[in-house]
């Protein structure tokens, strides 16, 4: 009983959502030591145990922080959303007018004084999140009101989203689909939805324009390239081609851990496509049983939103938990040829320190949540009512 307590008490929140984390990060470490071997030989032309080490520490940073937020309670990131806005938003413009170039795309920042980079659309995707979950709880009395009640929403949805996406399309199309999805959940009639997306597709346009006119600075050449390259236009089908022999080669059951032949072949097979060389290594029930894991995300979160529906913590969990899904699909999607190659990492999986760090952090404030709420639901919610 002791022992049991000890581990409740470590673990705060929904056990569940701990064990998908921890089971993610796991897996994360065996699929980035097997994609990283032809990176490591290219880079120093030795074993690739210094990118396995690094991805450890890493992860044992990301659960710091996952166990560090987890003990604020997220009614802090309420009171904090409109400040971090404020912030993200110049750090934003200056990324893309000043930041690292890496890929032909500016969406890097150097932390000063060290060799690292930060990606700050990543931030920004928190922010914006908890930004739209706390307007929508402040405002449900004004919610059918377009101009009181959700422009004031919309417009840094859209401005977030203009500022990311020269650089980083598919980035951009995340935040927008979660935040469009976080509104549809807080009940915003659909006449409402489609103008936002009218206006989406207007700001779309408006980027196209501003591409063609500075190419240095918005990427069109390489989105049209992508799609011409998904629907056979161009012939150049490289990366998809070996990421379908990745997950051909897997059959049932995989050709084993750290066996993949694939790994050699496909670009970025530690990121973009670190979800062919899982299903080349561990089969279609490796693939699969990656699948249930966010979507076992997706219904435990669901379930803080049925029991909470009008709480800002509900909220605030379900947009940050539709963000890591959208994107864990999103990147699936790309592997198994439905959607054009985007660049999104595979959440809690692929190589990438800063976007391991925001997704954990992402799960310490849905476990945050899920500590306060299911701990009190009902005073939690009436204390949330008033922002």
């Amino acid at each position: 009983m002791t022992l049991s307590r000890d581990i409740r008490e470590l673990f705060r929140g929904d056990i569940i959502i701990w064990l998908i984390l921890l089971v993610l990060t796991g897996f994360s470490a065996m699929a980035v030591y097997s994609a990283t071997g032809t990176m490591a030989f290219a880079s120093y032309g030795g074993p690739n145990s210094a990118f396995l080490v690094k991805q450890l520490i890493i992860t044992a940073a990301a659960i710091g922080i996952t166990f560090g937020l987890s003990r604020i309670h997220y009614q802090t990131y309420m009171a904090a959303a409109p400040y971090i806005l404020i912030i993200v938003i110049p750090i934003l413009a200056f990324t893309l007018i000043g930041g690292e170039e890496q890929s032909e795309a500016r969406r890097w920042l150097a932390v000063p004084f060290t060799q690292l980079t930060v990606q700050p659309s990543e931030f920004a995707k928190l922010a914006i999140i908890i930004f739209v979950a706390r307007s929508i709880t402040a405002r449900q009395d004004k919610i059918k009101d377009f101009k009181t009640g959700l422009l004031p929403i919309i417009s840094p949805v859209i401005l977030i989203c203009m500022l990311i996406a020269p650089a980083d399309l598919s980035t951009a199309m995340i935040v927008f689909a979660t935040c469009t999805a976080m509104l549809i959940v807080g009940r915003v009639h659909f006449k409402f939805i489609l103008a936002m997306m009218l206006v989406a597709a207007l700001a779309f346009g408006l980027l196209i324009v501003i591409g063609n006119l500075f190419p240095e600075h918005v990427r069109v050449t390489t989105w049209i390239s992508r799609i011409n390259e998904f629907i056979g236009v161009s012939g150049d089908e490289y990366q998809i081609t070996h990421s379908k022999i990745a997950i051909a080669n897997g059959g049932l059951w995989g050709v084993g851990p750290g066996a993949s032949v694939e790994r050699n072949f496909l670009p970025s097979p530690y990121a973009d496509f670190i979800y062919a060389i899982i299903c080349e290594e561990w089969g279609l029930l490796g693939g699969l049983f990656l699948i249930f894991m966010y979507v076992l995300l997706l219904w435990r979160c669901v379930r803080l939103v049925t029991r909470c529906p009008k709480a800002f913590g509900a909220m605030l969990a379900i947009g940050l938990c539709f963000m890591l899904v959208i994107q864990a699909f999103a990147n699936i999607a790309v592997s198994v040829d439905l959607v054009p190659v985007t660049g999104l990492t595979l959440p809690l999986i692929s190589k990438g320190g800063t976007s391991l760090l925001f997704s954990s952090m992402a799960f310490g404030i849905i476990l945050s949540v899920s500590q306060y709420i299911e701990e009190n639901p009902k005073s939690a919610d009436d204390h949330e009512g008033h922002p």
